[in-house]
């Protein structure tokens, strides 16, 4: 089989050769009528056409086709600015395959690299006006409360200190979105260093759950282990983080379960890790929401909320504290059967 990958050195010495022999054809039809030929015509004809034509086809390729590649190679090797390929050496060798090999990469290389820059554009559109959304609510509550007690509101004892006290809470709502953004800020840029402790998950689920009990008896929901998690869980991580996630989707979960149902917490033995799950029976999440549950300030349903608090931040930071676990979560949902989230740590050693 031919080879279609000949370099210019190989195409000049097959295309010299073959015209060298086809040099001895007049040659054979001179000495057939009768011309005596010498011999050293019969030996310097073919070496003369050979090198002739050799480096005649080799300058052609050379200046025609690979000079014109080089230009290509040249712009290609100082954009990517790749050591190994800045090392001297000669491109007259490559074959045009290659050459096309390396820009096709190249140019696949640049529209992924442009596809990127352009989808992290669309999301910090899309960040940019979610945060400046989330911000302006308590912002302008605030400033009417206020504007409304400077105009006299202060000596009307029917609502002035109800005013204040809406403010106050709208303040501790910026507040909470500010401290979020934080937290998420550390976490993203490996500011935050973890204290990677032992401890024991179910002793720290009590305590969390403990902490609801107040907004679990508001809405009539009950707290409960399932069935099989009696014994003890031993893990390697950051407690305090842990308890953060583990207190971000239990609230969660009482801010958008039904009232009268049921939050359960489970543990599952993985080997070298403990599954942990979060689940509620409460009315679901459709499957177009699943993929975003995780992104910055993305609510299912807005309304309700906005009306029940909240950064809009939590489960993103729940995501951010397990990656730098170097664990994941997960969520599974149906409609008007109830969500679970999932997520694993490692056991301690």
């Amino acid at each position: 089989m031919i080879n279609k990958n000949l370099t210019s050195y190989q195409i000049a010495l097959v295309g010299a050769a073959l015209a060298s022999l086809a040099g001895f054809f007049p040659m054979l039809v001179l000495q057939s009528a009768g011309f005596k030929l010498p011999t050293w015509l019969w030996i310097a004809t073919p070496i003369v056409s050979f090198c002739l034509i050799f480096f005649t086809i080799r300058w052609l390729i050379d200046y025609f086709i690979y000079r014109r590649i080089k230009v290509i190679y040249k712009y290609i090797h100082r954009v990517k600015s790749d050591p190994e390929i800045k090392k001297t050496r000669s491109r007259t060798h490559e074959t045009l395959d290659m050459a096309e090999e390396k820009v096709i990469a190249y140019a696949e290389e640049k529209e992924h690299e442009v596809k990127t820059l352009r989808d992290l554009e669309t999301y910090r559109r899309q960040f940019l006006g979610n945060i400046s959304h989330e911000l302006k609510t308590p912002i302008f509550n605030i400033q009417g409360y206020l504007h409304t007690l400077l105009e006299g509101g202060i000596h009307d004892e029917s609502i002035n200190l109800k005013f204040l006290d809406r403010a106050a809470k709208n303040v501790e709502r910026l507040e909470t979105i500010v401290s979020d953004l934080e937290t998420i800020a550390q976490l993203e840029s490996d500011q935050m260093v973890l204290e990677i402790e032992p401890f024991e998950i179910k002793a720290l689920t009590k305590e969390v759950l403990e902490d609801h009990e107040q907004l679990a008896r508001t809405k009539d929901i009950r707290l409960s282990f399932k069935a099989g998690a009696d014994g003890e869980f031993m893990v390697s991580a950051d407690r305090d983080r842990i308890r953060q996630v583990l207190n971000n989707l239990i609230t969660n979960s009482l801010k958008y379960g039904q009232d009268n149902g049921l939050t359960k917490i489970s543990f599952y033995d993985m080997d070298d890790r403990i599954l942990i799950e979060v689940g509620d029976d409460g009315i679901g999440i459709d499957e177009q929401h699943l993929k975003h549950l995780f992104d910055r300030f993305y609510r299912v349903d807005v309304s309700r909320s906005r009306e029940l608090g909240g950064s809009g931040l939590g489960l993103s930071i729940v995501k951010h504290i397990l990656e730098a676990h170097k664990q994941s979560i997960t969520v599974r949902s149906t409609i008007g059967q109830g969500t679970t989230f999932s997520f694993t740590i490692l056991k301690a050693a």
